[in-house]
């Protein structure tokens, strides 16, 4: 920034309201000091003619024209949507140039209260891409979450259902909701990949259910093999709804936005404690494991590129494992009425006797 000569003229560069001016000035470089002076002055004082005015925007209704963009260009439109709603009832009313960094810092607090770090982090990388996408627009002059430090996420935490608790949240779901939640244990789908399948994605003849790339999160086509339980499920909606293209659907018949609400309630209802609907995709991987499938197996079903995702939601229930190091007190018959062997633990055995064990 500043002076630059190219082809024997001048030229300065200097920003405004954010932006790169480029101005060419000709072949005296004092000139080309002197303007590009004039126009640092100009900027200071407010006065620079050809600064583009930035009109007032409120929130709320910038948020109807990112939707749009959201829709026509990004495969998380529906959770994006949902995650506007929190945003709208702390920035709604509020004008995009007065939104600091203090606001977002408390959105930030306030949020945290309530919901876990990595949901807090999503909202705020939405909104962060919200005021990017309005000073490419011309709504807005500059991004006050940049400034903003994401929180600390608990990677580790897997929580899955044992056999009692996924009887009693089937129970306290309705119909439609029951058809999403058995779809999700048996897919390892995740909520916004079960809310895309179409019919045309589920393949009978062949036992297959596939999630189309432009819906799945790592932007890669997966399919997965219809279980007998999902296919009872399956043949059921068809029945109740022939002529819709999507699969899942809510009781009043049209597409399901968003099954928090409703998931929520039935949690409550089953007296769940600490379980999301993300915790399903859980469940499928941990039963994969315990069931005894290996873990590139895994990986694929859930389709992630890292192998390291993959054993962070298949870690195995403490009753399964417990089962597995009890194999250890099972003697062989070929040991049975064999005489007794020192072992390098045998307490107080070795040592009057000067001698080392298992030697």
């Amino acid at each position: 920034m500043g002076l630059t000569k190219k082809g024997g003229s001048w030229f300065i560069d200097y920003r405004v309201q954010g932006r790169r001016r480029r101005e060419k000035i000709g072949a005296s470089k004092r000139l080309a000091e002197t303007v590009l002076a004039k126009r640092h002055a100009e900027i200071a004082e407010g006065k620079f003619l050809d600064r583009k005015k930035i009109p007032r925007v409120r929130f709320e209704d910038y948020a109807v024209d990112y939707l749009e963009y959201s829709e026509a260009n990004k495969r998380n439109f529906s959770r994006e949507r949902y995650t506007i709603r929190h945003l709208l009832k702390a920035f709604g009313n509020r004008w995009l140039s007065d939104i600091t960094v203090w606001h977002v810092e408390r959105y930030k607090a306030h949020r945290r209260l309530l919901v876990a770090p990595a949901t807090v982090n999503r909202e705020l990388t939405l909104l962060k891409h919200m005021f990017t996408k309005a000073i490419e627009w011309d709504r807005a002059t500059t991004n006050p979450v940049k400034a903003v430090k994401l929180l600390r996420e608990a990677n580790s935490r897997v929580r899955f259902l044992t056999d009692e608790e996924e009887a009693r949240l089937l129970a306290a779901c309705p119909a439609n909701l029951r058809a999403l939640v058995i779809a999700a244990l048996h897919t390892g789908f995740r909520r916004g990949e079960l809310l895309s399948l179409r019919w045309s994605d589920v393949d009978f003849p062949n036992g297959l259910v596939t999630v189309q790339a432009s819906y799945a999160k790592n932007g890669e086509r997966r399919s997965v093999p219809i279980s007998r339980t999902f296919r009872r499920v399956l043949n059921e909606l068809r029945e109740e709804q022939p002529n819709s293209q999507h699969v899942f659907r809510t009781e009043r018949g049209d597409p399901y936005v968003s099954p928090t609400t409703a998931f929520e309630s039935a949690v409550k209802r089953a007296e769940l404690v600490d379980f999301h609907f993300h915790d399903l995709r859980h469940c499928f991987a941990s039963r994969l494991v315990m069931g005894g499938q290996d873990i590139r197996t895994v990986q694929e079903l859930l389709g992630h590129k890292n192998l390291t995702m993959t054993v962070r939601y298949s870690h195995l229930s403490p009753t399964h494992r417990a089962k597995a190091v009890a194999i250890l007190d099972r003697v062989p018959a070929s040991k049975q009425g064999a005489a007794e062997v020192d072992t390098f633990w045998t307490p107080g055995r070795g040592r009057e006797e000067g001698r080392v064990l298992n030697s």
